[in-house]
């Protein structure tokens, strides 16, 4: 079975994903806190604790499966066990396609997230994982409750939504986009990621191709190009400190669970916003 040790969120994550499912070795392995038998120490007695690996076998068994799993390391060493993580689950019938669609599961056992559950896609060619943005269905559990059975739930709503996000990627393909249009669809993107006044790129950067299949000027190229720029990093750029010089600088990856959510759902917001003002 091959796995793989990422480090896309950066040095206060451990990450793993896998061309298979990955079992529970390799999960316990790199995001122990899925595994945590009991709520962090800070937590009353009314809230409800389910183990996340309690949630992961019941879909199983429903015919999801974890492909990617990443875990935040918190500050404070008593909360690792226990904290944030992400992971994102679909099924087998995407093998073969050029992407497919995900259910995205967030939690934490230390009472900084409720179960939340999101749509998204992975594009197989470059390992892009995206989050549909905020007119695709969201879903929060609270701790409390029949949490398991919500959560299940949960997941077969926010799958409801699966044909509407294949379409879109497949309207997206069709759109051609101009020059300009890209133009202005990078700084909508860079002031997501950083601001109004923050960018240390220029819109050229994040929508040069970084493979001759994102070449050919569509919106879902382009959109895909922009994703992969911005929470992957690694281009130079530069910004003027609070003295008024220029600071060359390489961008980083996106580092951290909630800004990744946040961003991802942005730039897909963002794409179809430009979808409409095409006309689609």
């Amino acid at each position: 079975m091959y796995h793989q040790l990422a480090t896309r969120f950066g040095r206060n994550s451990h990450q793993i994903s896998g061309r298979e499912a990955l079992d529970n070795e390799a999960l316990y392995r790199h995001v122990p806190s899925i595994f945590a038998r009991e709520a962090h120490d800070s937590r009353s007695e009314r809230y409800v604790y389910v183990p996340t690996i309690d949630i992961v076998e019941g879909l199983r068994r429903e015919g999801w499966f974890p492909f990617f799993a990443v875990q935040s390391v918190p500050r404070d060493d008593s909360r690792h066990g226990h904290a944030k993580h992400m992971l994102r689950l679909r099924r087998d019938d995407g093998i073969g396609k050029p992407q497919a669609a995900e259910v995205i599961i967030v939690n934490s056992h230390d009472g900084t997230s409720a179960y939340q559950m999101f749509a998204g896609m992975l594009r197989f060619v470059c390992t892009n994982s995206m989050i549909a943005g905020e007119r695709f269905e969201e879903i929060r559990v609270p701790h409390k409750g029949n949490i398991q059975h919500d959560i299940i739930e949960g997941v077969y709503t926010v799958a409801e939504d699966f044909p509407r996000l294949i379409d879109a990627s497949e309207t997206m393909k069709e759109i051609r986009i101009s020059e300009d249009e890209r133009r202005v669809l990078a700084e909508a993107s860079l002031v997501a990621r950083y601001g109004e006044d923050g960018s240390p790129l220029r819109p050229e950067q994040i929508i040069e191709p970084r493979r001759r299949e994102d070449m050919g000027g569509s919106l879902w190229s382009t959109f895909n190009v922009i994703q992969e720029h911005l929470t992957k990093g690694g281009l130079r750029g530069q910004k003027r400190n609070a003295e008024g010089r220029i600071r060359r600088s390489q961008t980083r990856a996106i580092n951290g669970i909630d800004q990744n959510v946040t961003l991802n759902r942005a730039l897909w917001t963002l794409a179809e916003g430009m979808q409409r003002l095409k006309g689609y």
